[in-house]
């Protein structure tokens, strides 16, 4: 099943079930007013959400309404946590050797993984508002997965468990407020404003034969300004599956429902197919020219991230964003 928030109902939204190709929804009334709601009683509500999944399907949903994307919220408008991994080892080993640096061979057997902002992920087609151009801002296109409770020490077997909704995000960057944040010695924080999560979340089983050994084997599709930017499968070239990468977070804690953890930027090995970030892509001219030649996001770009089925059809709709001036009140 496919779900989303509306953008009323408070901070949270309302929760809806939206139909498989994306045209049409229903409110989840009376089985959980927000998704955050519905995961904190997931093995209650899923089975629910799932027969009206099944309705809106059939055609026997009662309310059923057109769905328009500039009404929906993040599908989780605010989550108790999202902690975002680098599990793509083709993007860490060129940013390390475009500054001449090796990469450590712990990093190939412990994942990289950060602290990141969830108090407020923007709608998919709200702006990324910005103070200042000179901050150096970046799209990331990444994978995301939703957990209900996972228990710490959790093992990588049952992790993967744990794991009941998948969508994307635009972990948006200020590449250029980073390097004197890391110089602290205590991670990021100014550098990483807010992120976008796809318009919809979508449960693993619908996203079979997709969905294999906690991976998501499909092209992540980013334009810029219409074009094309990148197109890597993110089922290539990750070093660590998302049951790694949950069990890693969870190592000494536990994960609440609604955890959001992040694969980090989607990259192969294969250059040809492009990048996820405009980062990765200045690297690679740096290795090759020397410096880099591409420009980061200035206002009035946009960006849209995307990622289709074999028909061609949008798994969980498009996150498109304008970049423009950060303007109080």
């Amino acid at each position: 099943m496919k779900l989303a928030s509306l953008k009323r109902g408070g901070r949270d939204g309302t929760l809806i079930v939206v139909s498989r190709d994306l045209s049409r929804a229903v409110e989840a009334a009376g089985i959980a007013a927000t998704l955050q709601q519905a995961l904190d009683d997931w093995s209650n509500a899923a089975p629910r959400l799932n027969a009206l999944a099944e309705a809106l399907e059939a055609g026997s949903a009662a309310g059923a309404f057109a769905l328009a994307m500039d009404d929906l919220a993040s599908p989780l408008p605010r989550a108790y946590e999202f902690v975002d991994g680098s599990a793509y080892l083709p993007h860490v080993e060129r940013v390390r050797r475009a500054r001449n640096a090796e990469v450590p061979e712990s990093f190939y057997v412990d994942p990289l993984m950060y602290q990141a902002t969830s108090a407020a992920f923007l709608g998919p087609r709200d702006p990324v508002q910005v103070v200042s151009e000179d901050y150096g801002i970046d799209l990331e296109a990444e994978v995301v997965v939703v957990t209900d409770d996972v228990p710490m020490a959790v093992t990588v077997e049952e992790a993967g468990e744990h794991i009941q909704l998948v969508g994307l995000v635009n972990d948006v960057s200020l590449r250029n407020l980073i390097p004197g944040e890391l110089a602290k010695g205590f991670g990021f924080l100014q550098s990483k404003p807010r992120s976008a999560l796809s318009p919809v979340l979508v449960t693993p089983d619908e996203l079979e034969p997709y969905w294999q050994a906690h991976k998501l084997h499909r092209r992540l599709v980013t334009h810029i300004d219409g074009a094309l930017f990148g197109q890597p499968d993110a089922g290539t070239d990750m070093q660590f599956d998302f049951a790694q990468l949950v069990a890693h977070a969870a190592k000494t804690r536990n994960l609440v429902a609604g955890t959001v953890v992040g694969s980090g930027t989607v990259a192969n090995q294969d250059e040809s197919v492009g990048a996820s970030c405009l980062a990765e892509k200045r690297m690679l001219e740096v290795i090759r020219d020397g410096k880099p030649a591409t420009p980061f996001l200035r206002y009035g770009q946009t960006v849209r991230i995307e990622m289709f089925d074999d028909a061609g059809r949008s798994l969980f709709g498009a996150i498109e964003q304008e970049i423009v001036a950060y303007k109080r009140g």
